[in-house]
Protein backbone atom coordinates (compact mmCIF):
# COMPACT_ATOMS: atom_id res chain seq x y z
CA UNK A 1 0.00 0.00 0.00
CA UNK A 2 1.42 3.16 -1.14
CA UNK A 3 1.74 6.06 1.73
CA UNK A 4 1.84 9.70 0.47
CA UNK A 5 4.57 11.41 1.96
CA UNK A 6 6.47 8.46 1.87
CA UNK A 7 10.06 7.31 0.13
CA UNK A 8 10.14 3.71 -1.30
CA UNK A 9 12.64 3.27 1.58
CA UNK A 10 10.34 3.97 4.11
CA UNK A 11 7.63 2.05 2.54
CA UNK A 12 10.11 -0.92 3.09
CA UNK A 13 10.91 -0.16 6.69
CA UNK A 14 7.47 -0.18 7.17
CA UNK A 15 6.66 -3.42 5.47
CA UNK A 16 9.30 -5.12 7.23
CA UNK A 17 8.47 -4.01 10.59
CA UNK A 18 4.84 -4.69 10.00
CA UNK A 19 5.73 -8.52 9.51
CA UNK A 20 8.31 -8.26 12.94
CA UNK A 21 8.03 -5.11 14.97
CA UNK A 22 10.79 -6.55 16.61
CA UNK A 23 13.55 -6.26 14.06
CA UNK A 24 17.06 -5.13 15.07
CA UNK A 25 17.69 -1.81 13.47
CA UNK A 26 21.48 -3.65 12.10
CA UNK A 27 18.90 -6.61 10.29
CA UNK A 28 16.78 -4.05 9.32
CA UNK A 29 19.43 -1.56 7.75
CA UNK A 30 20.74 -4.54 5.65
CA UNK A 31 17.22 -5.69 4.09
CA UNK A 32 16.68 -1.64 2.96
CA UNK A 33 20.73 -0.64 2.23
CA UNK A 34 21.16 1.87 4.74
CA UNK A 35 23.35 2.39 7.83
CA UNK A 36 21.42 1.34 11.51
CA UNK A 37 21.65 4.63 12.53
CA UNK A 38 19.69 6.12 9.14
CA UNK A 39 16.97 3.36 10.00
CA UNK A 40 16.63 4.58 13.29
CA UNK A 41 16.84 8.07 11.95
CA UNK A 42 13.46 7.43 9.28
CA UNK A 43 11.78 5.05 12.06
CA UNK A 44 11.80 7.98 14.72
CA UNK A 45 10.70 10.89 12.06
CA UNK A 46 7.69 7.94 11.37
CA UNK A 47 6.81 7.82 14.68
CA UNK A 48 6.84 12.08 14.90
CA UNK A 49 4.76 12.05 11.50
CA UNK A 50 2.48 9.29 13.15
CA UNK A 51 2.69 6.63 10.47
CA UNK A 52 3.85 5.04 13.29
CA UNK A 53 1.74 5.06 16.15
CA UNK A 54 3.15 2.35 18.24
CA UNK A 55 4.07 -1.40 18.53
CA UNK A 56 1.80 -4.28 19.69
CA UNK A 57 1.19 -7.61 20.35
CA UNK A 58 -1.11 -9.85 19.18
CA UNK A 59 -1.14 -12.89 21.38
CA UNK A 60 -2.45 -16.31 19.48
CA UNK A 61 -5.62 -17.65 20.57
CA UNK A 62 -4.74 -19.78 23.00
CA UNK A 63 -2.43 -17.60 25.09
CA UNK A 64 -5.23 -15.49 25.19
CA UNK A 65 -5.95 -14.94 29.33
CA UNK A 66 -8.14 -11.70 29.03
CA UNK A 67 -11.37 -10.98 28.94
CA UNK A 68 -13.34 -8.55 27.01
CA UNK A 69 -16.77 -7.02 26.75
CA UNK A 70 -18.70 -4.39 24.95
CA UNK A 71 -20.02 -1.36 26.40
CA UNK A 72 -22.90 0.15 24.38
CA UNK A 73 -22.74 4.00 26.09
CA UNK A 74 -25.75 6.51 26.43
CA UNK A 75 -24.05 10.30 26.73
CA UNK A 76 -26.41 13.13 27.85
CA UNK A 77 -25.03 15.34 24.59
CA UNK A 78 -24.43 13.16 21.38
CA UNK A 79 -22.74 15.97 19.96
CA UNK A 80 -20.85 17.48 23.00
CA UNK A 81 -19.46 14.63 24.79
CA UNK A 82 -15.87 15.28 24.17
CA UNK A 83 -15.06 15.31 28.17
CA UNK A 84 -16.85 11.18 28.20
CA UNK A 85 -14.45 10.64 25.15
CA UNK A 86 -11.22 11.69 27.28
CA UNK A 87 -11.92 9.81 30.42
CA UNK A 88 -12.30 6.75 28.02
CA UNK A 89 -8.65 7.58 26.01
CA UNK A 90 -7.43 7.48 29.41
CA UNK A 91 -8.43 3.61 30.44
CA UNK A 92 -5.74 1.51 29.28
CA UNK A 93 -7.90 -1.74 28.99
CA UNK A 94 -9.97 0.05 26.03
CA UNK A 95 -8.75 -1.11 23.03
CA UNK A 96 -11.72 0.30 21.06
CA UNK A 97 -14.26 3.27 21.02
CA UNK A 98 -16.36 4.05 17.98
CA UNK A 99 -19.01 6.86 17.69
CA UNK A 100 -22.33 4.85 16.55
CA UNK A 101 -25.20 6.29 14.68
CA UNK A 102 -28.53 4.87 15.77
CA UNK A 103 -29.61 4.04 19.72
CA UNK A 104 -26.38 3.76 21.24
CA UNK A 105 -23.83 6.63 21.32
CA UNK A 106 -20.45 5.05 21.65
CA UNK A 107 -19.50 1.47 21.59
CA UNK A 108 -16.71 0.58 23.78
CA UNK A 109 -14.54 -2.65 24.05
CA UNK A 110 -12.41 -3.80 27.20
CA UNK A 111 -9.91 -6.56 27.17
CA UNK A 112 -9.15 -6.90 30.99
CA UNK A 113 -7.14 -9.45 32.76
CA UNK A 114 -10.26 -10.61 35.30
CA UNK A 115 -13.94 -9.82 35.43
CA UNK A 116 -13.69 -7.69 38.39
CA UNK A 117 -11.44 -5.28 36.32
CA UNK A 118 -14.16 -5.23 33.80
CA UNK A 119 -17.10 -4.46 36.17
CA UNK A 120 -14.31 -1.79 37.88
CA UNK A 121 -13.96 -0.03 34.45
CA UNK A 122 -18.18 -0.42 33.98
CA UNK A 123 -18.48 1.58 37.31
CA UNK A 124 -15.94 4.12 36.18
CA UNK A 125 -18.13 4.70 32.94
CA UNK A 126 -21.07 4.26 34.10
CA UNK A 127 -20.33 7.03 36.83
CA UNK A 128 -19.30 9.65 34.46
CA UNK A 129 -21.04 12.51 34.84
CA UNK A 130 -22.26 12.69 30.79
CA UNK A 131 -23.21 9.39 30.56
CA UNK A 132 -26.88 8.18 31.18
CA UNK A 133 -26.62 4.54 30.55
CA UNK A 134 -24.75 1.15 29.60
CA UNK A 135 -25.24 -1.71 28.56
CA UNK A 136 -22.66 -4.19 28.85
CA UNK A 137 -22.23 -7.53 26.35
CA UNK A 138 -19.33 -10.15 28.00
CA UNK A 139 -17.87 -11.86 25.12
CA UNK A 140 -17.86 -15.38 25.19
CA UNK A 141 -15.15 -16.40 22.57
CA UNK A 142 -13.46 -14.78 19.54
CA UNK A 143 -14.08 -16.56 16.24
CA UNK A 144 -12.11 -13.79 14.03
CA UNK A 145 -9.80 -11.62 15.54
CA UNK A 146 -7.89 -9.64 12.66
CA UNK A 147 -5.36 -6.95 12.81
CA UNK A 148 -6.11 -4.40 10.63
CA UNK A 149 -2.82 -2.78 8.41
Amino acid sequence: MERAGLDGIDQRILSELTKNARVPHAELAGKVLLSRNAVRQRIDRMERQGYIQGYTVVAGVETQDFVSAFLMVYRKDRMRGADVLSELRAIPEIVLCDVLSGDFDLIVRVEARSHGRVQEIWEQISALPGVTNTVTAMTLSNVIRRVSQ
